[in-house]
């Protein structure tokens, strides 16, 4: 067993040991959530009957995310922890392990359809984990941990099922909305160009093509041969606009642009478009929803001849 190992479990065995006498102060369960995106789902489900909580904060990337001696903490003192699965958190799968050896944890990627997941190939960590720009795929996850908290808190279950309709509501509405608005811009053969591979559910929910710098996680650096490439695809489409990404650098994309003027075709760089994180709480884009709207707007904006 590594050091790192040995020191997880020790932690996790002494924590575990003081969870008790925290649990008894609390006057609503504790739910945590890994992303901003997914503790909004949750909290959008449990309404005020839990106090829902994101392990990471704003405008963090989760595939680079490390967890803290706090971040430790927070997960073993959780009545219930919540996370996106598809090795979206992969730098926390074995804290996760540990973890389901004690409380209850809920992947909410177990609801969506294997059929339905994107793949680059046939390695587990090869899933693209993005499934929440399909916003059908987003409400079938979301639908899974309604189930999945109603069997965990069985009173809850009338209230979970009306907010649960409410919001599956809401989510179609706006996936009716993403149609419409999409439909337009393929009409004009438009291509959305983004700085990570994180729209392939979006491109192939809505029917626009998308091309990416790097790959489906951002621990992987984007080359020469990268550039060129997106270049090329700039100058095919005659591309109006690209877009950085919230936590990425856009660093990247901008050599796109400077390497496509050098052949001739301007580029805007738009953005940032939000990924993989909401913004700040109380802000247009610090939910889902409005998450969602903004990237739609901003794309259809930027993109429409």
């Amino acid at each position: 067993m590594s050091a790192f190992r040995s020191l997880l479990l020790l932690f996790f065995l002494a924590l575990w040991g003081c969870r008790s006498n925290t649990e008894t102060t609390r006057s609503k369960p504790l739910i945590v959530a890994t992303t901003s995106i997914l503790a909004d789902g949750i909290q959008q489900l449990v309404g005020d009957q839990a106090e829902v909580v994101s392990l990471m904060p704003p405008g963090v990337d989760p595939h680079l995310y490390k967890a803290s001696v706090r971040d430790l903490d927070l997960l073993t003192q959780a009545d219930l922890v919540v996370y996106h699965g598809l090795y979206l958190e992969g730098k926390m799968t074995e804290i996760f392990e540990k973890l389901a050896l004690s409380q209850p944890l809920i992947d909410v990627s177990q609801g969506i359809p294997q059929q339905k997941l994107i793949r680059s190939g046939p390695e587990a960590h090869s899933v693209d984990p993005h499934v929440w720009f399909d916003i059908s795929l987003w409400s079938a996850a979301l639908a899974y941990a309604s189930e999945e908290l109603q069997a965990w808190q069985p009173t809850w279950k009338p209230s979970l099922q009306q907010n649960t309709a409410t919001y599956l509501q809401q989510l179609a509405a706006l996936d009716q909305r993403t149609r419409r608005q999409v439909a337009e811009l393929v009409r004009n053969k438009q291509v959305l160009v983004t700085a990570h591979d994180a729209f392939a559910y979006f491109g192939k929910a809505y029917g626009i093509p998308v091309y990416s710098l790097q790959g489906l996680s951002t621990l992987s650096e984007p080359g020469l041969r990268d550039l060129t490439t997106l270049i090329q695809v700039i100058q095919t489409y005659r591309v109006k606009a690209i877009f950085a990404e919230q936590t990425i650098s856009p660093k990247a994309l901008q050599a796109v642009a400077r390497g496509a003027a050098e052949k001739n075709q301007v580029v805007k760089l738009a953005g940032p478009l939000y990924t993989d994180s909401l913004d700040a709480a109380n802000t247009p884009a610090g939910t889902y929803l409005g998450m969602f709207e903004a990237n739609l707007t901003l794309i259809y904006t930027q993109l429409l001849p």
